[in-house]
């Protein structure tokens, strides 16, 4: 069966948005809810696709900008389900901590979505706390007969999570501190003991650039994971401000 990756461009524009709902889902993830009638023709295909979030300025004056996955959207409700996780105490964060509902906040996109066939026999998904979003999403979209491994580095077990999906999934979780994010140690040292399934497969990864380049090298030069059927991204980058984008290099 041919495998593909379908890339979608969207319209994009502003949303003003109001928050409906917050809670911790874990210590360390704030679940925030919006909702407003301009999601009524919101549009997210993919399971790690970006909103731009448009936050106060910062002490030079020029507005803020960050990127979030879409952990769920609600046509009929017009709710749009956002995870934020408590690292870094930057502007996104600092808002996230704050925000209270009847709170308002404007977004931006998703500018497009690449949606990955459903062909697969098995995914390997791997990231840290940054990831888990797009991870959760993409775990509780697949469908039965498909094998999901997740591997994800959080600080302590209180910062686990647990997924519906009708997918055989196997979560393993690497604990490590919190300021050791930007180390790779703690998640290759899971992902070189994995056996990966038989069949075809497809690979994700996301996490702290550095680390993020690290899996990506050893699944696709130690293991010959085809480059096709893969994609890594940082997520962000230790000591940068809003840095995100696939790994090109």
């Amino acid at each position: 069966m041919k495998h593909e990756i379908i890339r979608h461009r969207h319209e994009t524009r502003r949303r003003a948005l109001s928050v409906a709902d917050k809670q911790y889902l874990t210590p360390a993830m704030i679940r925030i809810v919006l909702e407003g009638e301009e999601l009524a023709d919101f549009v997210s295909l993919g399971a790690d696709d970006h909103v731009k979030l448009f936050l106060p300025a910062d002490g030079s004056g020029q507005e803020q900008r960050r990127d979030y996955t879409p952990r769920a959207y609600d046509r009929e409700a017009r709710r749009l389900t956002l995870d934020f996780a408590v690292h870094e105490a930057g502007p996104a964060t600092q808002w996230a901590i704050g925000a209270q509902p009847g709170d308002t906040i404007e977004i931006g996109g998703p500018r497009g979505s690449a949606v990955v066939s459903p062909t697969f026999d098995w995914w390997l998904l791997v990231g840290d706390e940054t990831a888990l979003p797009a991870i959760g999403r993409r775990i509780e979209d697949l469908p039965a007969g498909v094998e999901v491994i997740s591997v994800v580095a959080v600080a302590s077990a209180d910062d686990q999570q647990t997924f519906e999906t009708a997918a055989s999934h196997t979560a393993i979780w690497a604990h490590r501190p919190a300021e050791d994010a930007d180390d790779p140690a703690a998640l290759l040292a899971v992902v070189r003991n994995i056996a990966l399934p038989e069949g075809e497969g497809f690979v994700w990864i996301a996490a702290e650039t550095t680390v993020a380049r690290a899996l990506r090298d050893h699944l696709l030069i130690e293991r010959g994971h085809p480059r096709e059927w893969s994609k890594a991204a940082g997520y962000w980058r230790k000591g940068e401000a809003d840095s995100h984008g696939k790994l090109t290099d």
